[in-house]
């Protein structure tokens, strides 16, 4: 399994069952401002290292037939279930509590480049509106290289708007690097953890499959939206491939997809990301009994004893690992 090299992401790996610890060493950082993140062939074979599962948590969003998100309800309204076995609701909470780890990833790549000033305007926008105090955001700008501009997470709304201004066009596209990157950093958050990609869908130079992405994000507990930039909607040469994969990785994170063809469009994605991310609530149980042997367990969460639950949907993660794997 092919994974990116980067400086900015030394990654842990921890054995609960054991007590034994490994830790890979970081690579120097480069002296190049923008702190590009290169991807490179690994010629080690990949370890999978068993932890122990204990408390799950379940972050979930509830709308309407319409999309709105529905706020107000209780713990009592929830029906939570592991590979459909019953669990016991031990934590509930309002999201709207929690602290945000947001990263903003922006492709850069040439076949993006007509957009991103309105793109950048856009994201200048939701920080603006989303960001409190406790909560942090990240600017990530992706082309044949995945670039962090803020250095970190930040609630400086100065230091994001620069970061963002920063920004600049790149040529070839690695999505599915920036993804799996963005998605290790955010594992090692804590509170709520969420990605918002402003793309087209396409990709052209990752290293790292499209599978080894998505389980990052599945094990980084990040909620994954995407925001797909269509210039030309009917265009023949529109990445529909790419736009799919998008779409299910939003789907299996808990997130939600939006097609934007315009600026108007792309800040109504904003502002229904931003809405979400105020209404949302978090589930927490510990595992029951185990009936299947399977390292993924499918998680399933419903609401009942309200008014038009029947015409709720309910999104969440699709489930989580109890096999971690790691470099």
């Amino acid at each position: 399994m092919r994974k990116p090299a980067t400086s900015l992401f030394p990654i842990g790996l921890v054995v609960l069952a054991c007590g034994l610890w490994a830790q890979q060493t970081p690579t120097p950082k480069d002296s190049a401002p923008q702190n590009p993140v290169h991807t490179e062939r690994q010629s080690e074979p990949t370890t999978t290292l068993r932890v122990d599962v204990n408390l799950v948590n379940v972050f979930v969003t509830v709308t309407d037939a319409h999309g709105a998100p529905i706020g107000g309800l209780v713990q009592e309204n929830f029906v939570l279930l592991e590979d459909d076995q019953q669990q016991k609701i031990k934590i509930f909470d309002k999201e709207s509590a929690l602290p945000l780890s947001i990263a903003l990833a922006i492709d850069t790549s040439l076949t993006t480049h007509h957009d991103l000033p309105l793109e950048q305007a856009s994201a200048k926008r939701f920080a603006h509106a989303i960001l409190r105090p406790i909560d942090g955001l990240s600017v990530y700008g992706f082309n044949e290289d995945v670039h962090e501009f803020t250095h970190g997470y930040t609630p400086d709304l100065k230091r994001i708007d620069e970061a963002i201004e920063h920004i600049r066009p790149g040529a070839a596209t690695a999505l599915y690097d920036a993804i799996y990157l963005v998605s290790r950093a955010l594992d090692r958050r804590k509170g709520r953890k969420v990605v918002v990609l402003i793309t087209d869908g396409g990709d052209t130079w990752s290293k790292v499959s499209y599978q080894e992405a998505v389980r990052a994000a599945e094990e980084a507990e990040a909620i994954v939206y995407s925001i797909i930039i269509v210039p030309i909607e009917a265009s023949a040469g529109r990445e529909t491939g790419g736009e799919h994969a998008l779409i299910q990785l939003s789907e299996d994170t808990g997130g939600k997809y939006y097609y934007a063809t315009s600026a108007t469009q792309l800040d109504d994605a904003f502002r229904k990301i931003s809405d979400e991310l105020r209404t949302q609530y978090l589930l927490a149980y510990y595992p029951s009994q185990r009936t299947s042997f399977s390292e993924f367990r499918r998680i399933q969460v419903k609401v009942a004893g309200v008014p038009d639950a029947a015409g709720y949907r309910v999104r969440h993660r699709a489930g989580y690992y109890t096999v971690k794997s790691e470099e």
